[in-house]
């Protein structure tokens, strides 16, 4: 979902109470940027970021994670941001969707175990059926990103759909195939859809399944869904502290990891994520789990929407996120890596 965070104008031209009416949405929504008509090389600036609270910056773990590194990322390319969805491809390859409907791909650099950069950055525009760009139609807010299999599998707020793309032959030139999803998902609220993807592993009792969450369907609660494999149905993902749910991903064994955000106009944010047990994950359970991690505005994030698992070279399991800044002058584009403790 793209939040409204007070622009530039609005904190120098009209003051704090400006702002912060332009935080709760009374501002124009910064304009979706131009499509582009293919592929466009990047060059990445990347800021480092050694300590994930300034404030101690000695302090490397937080909760039940060890802080990796991170980045702050600048292109001088008016679609680079937005990134609501993250994965890596089985080439090590860093792959991202922006809420404009456009891919990025890039390469990851590191000075041992920490990020330094990213390398050989490409954007370019995600594409329909027929080969138009999916920023030309309506299903142009991609919010959720997995890849397993070599398929790149989408959810799309607004109009409710997932898509899939044949990656591992095409990468950014494959072209949108619809799938089916339950009626209950189509009758989402239009801006809290589908924001977090995943296909449950092998370790998982819905194995081979598309499982879904949606931003915000209740107050308490809001839906999850298991699409295809052989025990498809309706779960529910309890909410908690006013956190919405932005993404998820899957451990090897099956458990399942989501990451949260919670904003307080007009500037409080935060970023959680919880661990759930993956013999949890049936039709009909109601999901809670523990905080692996919780971080406020002390802390170097931002509107966190992006989240991705993989494995490290020494075998740890390492969790990548990445920040949507709504294409605003305020807001930053941060990747954070984060290993699990032993």
């Amino acid at each position: 979902m793209r939040w409204l965070w007070p622009t530039r104008r609005a904190l120098l031209g009209g003051g704090l109470a400006t702002a912060g009416l332009a935080a709760f949405g009374l501002h124009r929504v910064n304009a979706r940027p131009p499509v582009p008509d293919g592929p466009v090389r990047l060059n990445v600036e990347a800021r480092r970021i050694d300590a994930f609270r300034p404030g101690d910056p000695g302090r490397q773990r937080f909760g039940a994670l060890v802080f990796r590194g991170g980045l702050q990322l600048k292109a001088d390319y008016e679609g680079f941001g937005g990134f609501s969805g993250l994965a890596f491809a089985d080439d090590g390859r860093l792959v991202a969707i922006s809420d404009a409907a456009e891919w990025l791909v890039a390469r990851p650099e590191r000075q041992g175990d920490r990020l330094v950069g990213l390398a050989e950055a490409v954007m370019a525009p995600m594409l329909a059926g027929n080969g138009v760009p999916l920023a030309a139609t309506s299903a142009y807010d991609t919010e959720s990103l997995t890849i397993a299999g070599g398929t790149a599998y989408v959810g799309v707020e607004r109009v409710h759909q997932i898509l899939k793309f044949d990656w591992a032959r095409s990468g950014v030139a494959a072209r949108a195939e619809r799938l089916a999803v339950p009626d209950e998902a189509r009758r989402l609220p239009r801006n809290r859809g589908l924001e977090a993807i995943g296909v449950a592993p092998r370790g998982s009792p819905v194995a081979g399944a598309i499982v879904a969450i949606a931003e915000r369907s209740g107050e308490d609660e809001t839906a999850g869904f298991i699409i295809g494999g052989r025990r498809p149905g309706r779960f529910a993902f309890g909410r908690r502290d006013g956190f919405d749910v932005t993404d998820l991903a899957f451990l090897p064994g099956g458990d399942l990891i989501v990451l949260e955000r919670r904003y307080v106009p007009p500037f409080s944010i935060g970023m959680r994520i919880r661990h759930i047990e993956g013999r949890a994950l049936v039709p009909g359970a109601v999901l809670d789990g523990t905080a692996l991690i919780e971080a406020d505005n002390g802390y170097e994030i931002d509107n966190m929407e992006g989240l991705a698992v993989r494995r490290g070279a020494a075998g740890e399991t390492i969790l990548t996120v990445i920040s949507d800044n709504n294409f605003s002058m305020m807001q930053r584009t941060l990747l954070l890596e984060f290993a699990l403790a032993p």
